[in-house]
């Protein structure tokens, strides 16, 4: 199950408590104040990870605590500091704090870490309270509470490479084609419920991570469809393929098609629709003709790449033209562009 929001509680730990002791021992009348103190309470971490990539263990699970910290004891004995609680998310997870209505943090880089909530301080016994003017402190602290916060998860993917286009464009197919992942494929519409990543293989050890975003609809920024829930998925990709069916089989015209998902991705983000695009015309065997294709990219005066995803049709040319094209945003953000 792809889950890829959450609201939880996190709870650091409170501090142990001081200890009011005195020492007692045969021969030793007066032996005055040995109270330890209290250990600090366990600390809450965030950390970002690729082996995880689903928020699925937050959905049964709203309360996260750390280890509350040991009472100080007798003979000067110190409690044991609580344990810190990690806390793994996958890349891309950004946290928010619900209360402040703030972001936290965005954790896109793998092994980033950031704390949450602060362990509380443990008490001080009354050892440390012992004076020349008062020997015998017949007092000693309590531990700080820790801190507590309600934080709103949000995930949003990270891929070099996201798959748009309306409903049976044929992502799920070319995603199948040129990864080893397996979404569903089927002959209607919504078969892709959530988003399928996978991790395209090229000669010289090259890779590229792609991903299949459920078929957006006109009105998906409003909320319309099932684009409203991933459309930010996309904001993350560095290039974004676009597929049109030029079949003409679903009865659409592929002109006005490319123009709603161009739309949508407008009204939902100028940042994101200002990504690199590559245009795929998709189904090209059944369009042996080619007269819709061409009709078509006379249309929107731009380059179109002509694939079938069944046949393999110009596969190979693509994936080192996406190849191209990753490397080139890559090189953006390294010369001081943001990941948004």
């Amino acid at each position: 199950m792809f889950i890829d929001r959450a609201e939880i509680h996190v709870y650091a730990g409170d501090g142990g408590h001081g200890s009011l002791s005195f020492r007692r021992e045969k021969f030793v009348p007066r032996g005055g104040p040995d109270g330890g103190d209290g250990g600090r309470g366990g600390s809450v971490y965030f950390v970002a990870s690729d082996g995880v990539d689903t928020l699925l263990d937050f959905a049964g699970k709203h309360d996260w605590r750390a280890e509350r910290g040991g009472d100080g004891a007798g003979r000067e004995m110190t409690g044991k500091d609580g344990e810190d609680l990690e806390i793994v998310v996958p890349t891309g997870t950004i946290i928010y704090d619900m209360d402040r209505e703030l972001v936290i943090k965005d954790l896109n880089r793998p092994g980033q870490r950031i704390r949450v909530c602060r362990g509380g301080r443990g008490g001080r016994g009354n050892k440390y309270f012992a004076t020349a003017t008062n020997q015998t402190p017949r007092y000693a602290e309590e531990g700080k509470r820790g801190q507590k916060r309600h934080l709103r998860l949000e995930l949003k993917l990270i891929a070099d490479i996201g798959l748009v286009g309306l409903p049976n464009a044929g992502k799920s197919t070319l995603l199948s084609r040129i990864s080893a992942a397996r979404p569903k494929v089927a002959a209607y519409p919504f078969t892709t419920l959530s988003p399928n990543l996978g991790i395209v293989e090229l000669s010289d050890f090259r890779r590229m991570v792609v991903a299949d975003i459920p078929g957006l609809i006109e009105g998906s920024h409003e909320g319309l469809g099932l684009g409203h829930d991933f459309l930010r998925h996309i904001e993350r990709t560095r290039v974004i393929l676009h597929l049109v069916d030029v079949s003409g089989l679903d009865g659409g015209d592929p002109v006005v098609n490319y123009h709603v998902i161009r739309r949508e991705l407008t009204c939902y983000s100028k940042l994101l629709a200002d990504k690199p695009e590559i245009l795929i015309a998709s189904k090209m065997d059944l369009d042996p003709e080619r007269e819709r294709f061409e009709n078509f990219q006379r249309a929107v005066g731009k380059e179109v790449f002509e694939i079938s995803a069944v046949t393999g049709f110009h596969l190979g040319g693509l994936l080192e033209r996406l190849w191209q094209a990753v490397q080139q945003a890559k090189e953006a953000e390294e010369a001081g562009k943001p990941i948004p």
